[in-house]
Formats: structure tokens, sequence, C-alpha cells
């Protein structure tokens, strides 16, 4: 799930932009002019306008892995082996002048490994009325005020995979959902604020928000040491000690007829908090130490898809609909980032720990990921290896715990 590249974000000595590095260029009439930017942006981003106030930006972030599962090859028994793109974005940012702006991004989506069907789709699409550091308006598909795991993207976590295990807030596609937003960042960034109103759940025939009710969402962020440098409303999971960030975030979710079919509706109530603390040590030891608590209120109703017993099916919609459970979770991270370069770049070892437990099932779904990050240029270059163990309360006894091992590379230009 993951926000656009809206500004600019420096974390350290690298400048980077929200879901990935940015190199800009602007499209120009002679093709010396072009030639001459290509040369430039083999060393560094180069500018050049579109008109007088008018430029355009362009980049690129990919995520691709190796992962070898327990019992997850097609025939049920084997362990599965599979090479993966899980993330090829391409990100579009334009401006005329300094306060109207647009962020294009775009996703690469597809069927399981080796199955083929690639296809592009949209992932954030804003126009944005930036008029000062406390108040600003987006409009379109962008992230909805969500837990710092959604603002924070597959690029900007601190583990390599997702905690889709506790973080389950409703989106249309990759987090994201059409609406409009207010954000702001008042005190000298120590405040963070995003409210916004969007399409939100189950918006289709038989389900419970065939009416279109709206969703409302809120996010409240104190930093009591440095602000985060993330850009916009945005967060991440780790600043590699660029910052001394001790945050603490309480996020709100409502929509009317949010869950269950149109015979039988309720009211989605989905509250958390998350808080997130890292410092920068004498001789340059970085810790990092993540948390965060979800609760999942669906008004005594069951959402279609959700695999609850009784639970209806989805009527074959897709967008946005389906998959909420009642119940709560919460996550605990650690990591400790080391100072003495070995190669090219710095190990980052960490630890993950995710639960969720179902109020209508009686059962739990864990996951516990022990990994390294090589940390080559932030979160523009990395390699990760992970070891992760599933255990689900809901499968049978004797594959209810899952072990899995994982090799991912992540780049970002």
């Amino acid at each position: 799930m993951v926000p656009p590249v809206g500004e600019t974000q420096s974390f350290g000595a690298t400048k980077t932009t929200r879901r990935g590095s940015r190199k800009t260029i602007s499209r120009g009439v002679l093709a010396a002019s072009l030639l001459a930017a290509a040369t430039q942006l083999a060393y560094g981003a180069a500018e050049f306008k579109l008109g007088d106030d008018a430029s355009l930006s362009i980049g690129f972030g990919l995520r691709t892995s190796f992962t070898t599962k327990e019992d997850a090859a097609p025939n049920g028994t084997s362990w599965s082996n599979d090479f993966a793109v899980e993330n090829a974005r391409l990100y579009l940012n334009g401006s005329y002048g300094k306060y109207l702006k647009a962020t294009l991004n775009t996703e690469r989506t597809g069927g399981a490994a080796n199955t083929g069907g690639d296809s592009v789709r949209i992932m954030d699409a804003i126009a944005q009325f930036e008029l000062n550091p406390v108040f600003n308006v987006w409009l379109g598909r962008m992230l909805p005020p969500s837990d710092r795991a959604n603002l924070d993207g597959p690029f900007y976590l601190m583990a390599w995979s997702y905690p889709g295990v506790v973080s389950n807030y409703p989106q249309l596609a990759v987090g994201r959902d059409n609406g409009a937003l207010i954000w702001g960042k008042p005190f000298d960034g120590k405040l963070v604020y995003s409210v916004g109103v969007f399409n939100g759940h189950n918006r289709a025939a038989g389900l419970s928000n065939d009416s279109n009710k709206l969703l409302f969402a809120g996010r409240l962020a104190v930093n009591f040491w440095d602000a985060e440098p993330a850009p916009a409303y945005y967060t991440g999971s780790t600043y590699f000690g660029a910052k001394d960030i001790l945050t603490v975030a309480l996020v709100g979710q409502h929509q009317s007829n949010g869950v269950g079919t149109a015979a039988s509706r309720g009211d989605l109530n989905i509250w958390s908090v998350d808080a997130l603390f890292e410092k920068k040590l004498a001789g340059g030891l970085v810790p990092t130490i993540e948390g965060a608590y979800y609760n999942y209120d669906l008004d005594g109703k069951l959402d279609c898809g959700s695999g609850e017993p009784g639970s209806p099916s989805c009527l074959g919609a897709t967008d946005n609909v389906g998959g909420q459970v009642d119940g709560h979770a919460y996550m605990v991270s650690g990591a400790l980032l080391f100072p003495t370069k070995v190669g090219w770049g710095q190990f980052q070892p960490f630890v993950r720990f995710q639960k969720f437990e179902r109020d209508v099932s009686g059962t739990t779904n864990k996951a516990t990921d022990f990994g390294v990050n090589y940390i080559i240029k932030g979160q523009n270059a990395k390699i990760s290896a992970v070891y992760t163990r599933f255990d689900d309360s809901r499968r049978a006894p004797t594959t209810q715990k899952q072990d899995q091992f994982l090799l991912g590379v992540q780049l970002q230009y």
C-alpha cells in the first residue's frame, strides 16, 4: 500500500521523495537540450523548464524477491520456489509555481507468480493545492489517513514485507482511495495532521454501502523530538539515524453502512495508535523500535469475504469490497543499524512480531520475522534477507505453522 512522490524529503545526505527518489527532468524543445539532460542525469538531478513557472519530474521504484515457503507449492505439500516482481512503479510529478502541483504514480499489477498477465494500474492521481506548511488541500486518488505502515508503504518500511497480518484499513488499491484531504504540519512539523473524506468500503449493489455513504478518516501525530523528515503527511519506519525520532500518532476511520450486506449492514469503525523511536547513539549505533495497536469494530456484522464463520459472498465485486474482520491486533518491531560499512553498505538486523485476534471465530493469526537489511543508499538501495514463521489457528493442525525464507532487492531512482 504506498503514497505519491509529492514532495522532496531528505534522509541524511540522500535526497529522496515519498515512495521513491526522483531525478527532475523537463521536456526540452531542442534535441541538444535533451541530450544534455540525459548526460546530467547520469551524475545528478537536472532540471529543464516546461515554461516560466512549470516543471515535470520523473522517477521509478523496483522491489524484486525470491521466496521459498513451506507447503505453498501447487501440490500443497512441497516448498514453493518463486521469483517475483513485488513492486514496479513509475512516479510523475508536475508543478505550476509554488502552490499548484499534481502527482501521477502507477503500479504494476498481475497474477500470482509464474502466471503472467501483468498490467499497469493508477496508484496516485492527485491535484495538490499546497498553500503553506500548515494548510494544504489534495483531491483525487491518494492514501487516506491511516496507520504508519500504510503511510510507509513497502518502500519505507523497516522490515521487507508489509505487515498485512495486523494492518487492514479498507482500500481501493495499493492502500489508496478516491477522495479529498486536508493536511498540515504546524509548529515546525512537530504536529502532523491529516483529515479526509473518501468513497469508502462496500460500494456495490447488494452490499452494505449501496447507498454510497462516505468514509471519514483522520490522523494526528506528535513529534516529541525532531520532526520526521518524510514529506506531506507520510511516514517512514526508519531514518537510519538522520534524526532523533519519538513520534506517537492516533488514527480513526468511520463509515456508516461500511460492512455487511444490504440485508444486514453495519457501521465500520477502526482506530489505531502507532509509535516510533529512533536515536543515533554514541559510536554511531542506531536502534529503532516501532509499535502499533489496532481495534476493528464491525458493529456486530459479518463482512463479505472475511473468512469468518457465516460470512457472505462478495457477489463478484473486488474494489474496496469485503475482507474486514472484527477484532484487535498489535505489532512490535526492533532494529539496530551498525555504523561500520562493510563493502557497499551497513547491516541492520531486525525482528518483528504481529498478532491478530479475531472476535467472531476466536482464532488468531501471527507472524514473526527475523531478518537483516544491507543498507547501500538508504531506502533507495538495499538488500534484505528474512526468515518468517506464520501461525494461523484457522488452518489444519498439520499446516497451522509455516516457514518462509525471502531474499529481496529494492532500488529507487
